[in-house]
């Protein structure tokens, strides 16, 4: 099995992830162009003065003109929204498949293991694993380049437009850039650290309760109830500690 999972994205779905890319590029004029008709529908449709206008070899008056404009905006909403169904659907149906290969990996992985690796792990361990902590993966999957891919694009089609339309405007935009570019990272880094811990300790959860189910008799016999509660209050108030500082720092990035 690849050593990261990005290796094994890349590995076993190249070729839908380069058509995601591929889709989402080919939406960028759409996108461009949904920019800039309202700004022609307001200065030239509305605001102009010189009718009629020739379009596609036609002349059109000043109301003919606007809808003709309209209209056109209209198409390229609805053809940018269709898109985007259509790249979503194929993303969460990439993301879908590659989850079910991983978890037949992994499970596949596990029958393999030596009898002495099962004494170090938990039966909870294994099924949290396979189940819970792969399933966040299935959105990932999709979204591991094609995503970066169409935000970083549609950041620069909409920073292209704003140049176009006034250069002092695309760099009062731009003018936070440097400090995101240096602290986002930082942050993210810490969030991806504080996810870590968080598996570890539903894995320790996970395992507490299996070895509490398997060992009721004694607890009701010896009346640990309370005890094991109080072991499980504690586990569970850390991993709400944990949780509270990654919503804090990741919405400090949205933020930024």
């Amino acid at each position: 099995m690849e050593s990261s999972i990005l290796r094994f994205i890349w590995a076993h779905s190249r070729r839908d992830q380069l058509l995601l890319v591929l889709f989402t590029v080919a939406g960028f004029p759409f996108l461009y162009l949904s920019l800039e008709l309202p700004k022609i529908i307001i200065n030239e449709a509305i605001g102009g003065a010189n009718f009629p206008v020739t379009l596609f070899g036609h002349d059109l008056g000043q109301l003919q003109y606007l809808f003709a404009l309209s209209g056109a905006f209209l198409a390229t909403v609805l053809f940018n929204g269709g898109f985007k169904y259509f790249v979503n659907v194929y993303r969460g149906v990439v993301g879908e498949r590659m989850l079910r290969r991983l978890r037949f990996v992994l499970y596949r992985n596990v029958l393999r293991f030596p009898m002495p690796q099962f004494r170090k792990l938990s039966q909870g361990e294994i099924v949290s694993m396979i189940s819970a902590e792969t399933e966040p993966l299935g959105g990932y999957i999709g979204d591991a380049i094609a995503l970066p891919a169409f935000q970083g694009g549609t950041l620069l089609i909409i920073l292209i437009f704003m140049f176009v339309q006034d250069p002092l405007l695309g760099l009062a935009a731009i003018s936070l850039y440097p400090l995101q570019t240096w602290l986002i990272p930082k942050l993210q880094r810490q969030v991806n650290l504080l996810k870590k811990e968080r598996v570890k300790e539903v894995r320790r959860l996970s395992e507490h309760i299996g070895e509490s189910v398997t060992g009721i008799r004694e607890i009701h016999a010896n009346g640990a109830s309370r005890f094991e509660l109080a072991r499980f209050s504690d586990q569970v108030g850390v991993i709400f500690e944990i949780r509270y500082q990654i919503f804090r720092k990741k919405f400090f990035i949205k933020f930024l």
